[in-house]
C-alpha cells in the first residue's frame, strides 16, 4: 500500500510543479526543486525515513532504465546529422569536460578544500552511475559526488536557458550540446522542451561527455592533484 501512495505522491508532486512550471516560467519554481521540497515536507510530516521512501517507491527508480533508453529513438531519427557533425560534437563535448573539471578545481582551490572533497567535486558535470565510478577511481567520495551532481543537474537547468537567450544561441544542434554537456539529464529533459533535435544532441553530449570525464580521471585529474601535492 505504502509503494502506491508513495509513488502517486512522487508522481502528482512532480505534475503539479511542472504545470506550474509551464504556466509562470519561474526559476523557483522548476519541478527538480519543488517536487522534492514538496516530498521531504510531505515525508517529515508523517514521519517517514529516505529508505522508507526510497524503497516504496523504487517502481519509479526501476522506470529510469526504460527512459534512458528512450533517448536512442531520437538519435537513431537523426543519424544523419549525428554522422554529418560528429567532429564539431566531439571537440565541443571535449571542451565543455574541461572546462567543467578546470572550473571546479580552480574553485576548490580557491576555496581551499581538502583533497578528498576536490575529487569528489571533479566529476559533477556527467551522469550520476558515471560519475559515481569516477569518483571511486579516483579516491572521491561517492555520497559527495551524488549531491554535487544533483546540484549541478538543477542549477544547469534552471540557469541554462536564461544563458542560452543570453547568448542568442540559436542552433538547435548548439542548444543540445550546451544542455547535454553542462546539465547531464536534467539538461536533457530542459532540452525536449525545446525540441527532439536538441533533446538528441543533448543526449549525445550527455554520453560523450561521461565517457570523456571517464578518461580525465585516469589522466588529467591525477595531474591536476599531483599539482595541489607539489605546492
Amino acid at each position: 500500500m505504502s509503494m502506491v501512495l508513495f509513488t502517486i505522491a512522487t508522481y502528482f508532486a512532480y505534475r503539479i510543479s511542472k504545470k506550474a512550471y509551464t504556466k509562470w516560467s519561474y526559476p523557483f519554481l522548476y519541478p527538480l526543486v519543488i517536487a522534492p521540497i514538496a516530498l521531504i515536507g510531505l515525508l517529515s510530516s508523517f514521519h517517514v525515513s529516505a529508505n522508507e521512501y526510497l524503497h516504496a517507491s523504487k517502481v519509479l527508480t526501476y522506470m529510469l532504465g526504460p527512459a534512458t533508453v528512450a533517448f536512442a529513438i531520437p538519435v537513431y531519427k537523426h543519424f544523419h546529422l549525428v554522422k554529418k557533425y560528429i567532429g564539431n560534437i566531439l571537440v565541443s563535448i571535449t571542451c565543455g569536460t574541461l572546462i567543467a573539471i578546470f572550473s571546479s578545481f580552480g574553485l576548490s582551490e580557491l576555496l581551499h578544500l581538502k583533497p578528498d572533497f576536490i575529487l569528489s567535486i571533479l566529476p559533477r558535470s556527467i551522469t550520476t552511475p558515471i560519475a559515481i565510478e569516477v569518483s571511486k577511481e579516483i579516491g572521491g567520495l561517492p555520497t559527495l559526488t551524488t549531491v554535487f551532481v544533483i546540484m549541478t543537474g538543477i542549477i544547469g537547468g534552471i540557469i541554462g536557458p536564461l544563458v542560452i537567450k543570453g547568448l542568442a544561441i540559436k542552433t538547435p544542434i548548439a542548444k543540445g550540446l550546451a544542455l547535454g554537456t553542462a546539465a547531464h539529464g536534467s539538461g536533457t529533459n530542459k532540452a525536449l522542451e525545446y525540441g527532439e533535435q536538441e533533446a538528441t544532441f543533448s543526449t549525445l553530449a550527455m554520453i560523450f561527455a561521461a565517457w570523456i570525464t571517464f578518461f580525465w580521471g585516469f589522466s588529467l585529474i591525477p595531474a591536476l592533484m599531483n599539482f595541489v601535492h607539489l605546492h
